[in-house]
């Protein structure tokens, strides 16, 4: 809506226009007194209530921009404030991130060393076996060995005394050959003589009695 002031400047104008211009000039024109001072006298009165009102448009404007401005400033404050927990959160959540990183590669490391002390000992534990069942086993294989050799020598006296037994057992048979197949050929012809008119073979039996016991003797060393 135009002010009193606008319309009364407009009037002004088209009265202006509809005013007829002096005989033989262009820019000068004929007008009433009496009506341009009535336009011009409204014209006055109504200027200061106009400025008083446009005075006013502009303190509400200063004051609307000034609750703008404080409107403003605290959006951006509100802003700002929003930003700063957003950014002390940020660091918080960098500080945690950190803190966590940190508490997983010390358990990491403190894994890592555990499994390597557990291998160390296991490996400790494992030589350590290898070498006492390895103890055990020479220890084994030296009873082996000398029983091995114990009885290889013990197997060796006795067959030198079978040997020996068989020796003196085939001497006298041989020994004895002569009087067996004179024997043979006189029970062929005659009869069987009397024990006790054999005194040679008692003496024979004798020797051979006494070559038995030296072989048992032996055998009982053995």
């Amino acid at each position: 809506m135009s002010s009193r002031i606008e319309q009364i400047i407009e009037e002004i104008e088209e009265y202006i226009d509809s005013c007829k211009y002096q005989p033989l000039s262009t820019t000068k024109i004929v007008v009433n007194k009496e009506e341009i001072e009535e336009l011009l006298r409204e014209l006055r009165l109504k200027t200061p209530d106009e400025i008083k009102r446009y005075q006013k448009i502009i303190s509400n404007k200063e004051a609307i921009l000034d609750d703008a401005q404080k409107k403003a400033e605290m959006m951006l404050a509100d802003a700002q404030a929003r930003a700063q927990d957003l950014v002390n959160q940020h660091e918080i959540m960098q500080q945690a991130y950190a803190q966590a990183n940190e508490t997983v590669n010390s358990a990491n490391r403190q894994a890592q060393d555990i499994l390597d002390s557990a291998t160390n000992d296991a490996n400790n534990i494992r030589l350590s076996a290898i070498a006492y069942t390895d103890e055990m086993m020479a220890n084994i294989e030296q009873i082996l060995s000398d029983t091995l050799e114990d009885a290889g020598t013990k197997y060796r006296l006795a067959v030198d005394a079978l040997q020996s037994c068989l020796g003196v057992v085939t001497q006298n048979r041989a020994e004895l050959a002569p009087q067996t197949a004179q024997a043979a050929a006189m029970n062929s012809s005659y009869r069987a003589p009397e024990p006790a008119s054999v005194s040679g073979d008692l003496d024979v039996d004798d020797d051979v009695d006494e070559e038995d016991d030296d072989v048992m003797d032996d055998l009982d060393e053995v």
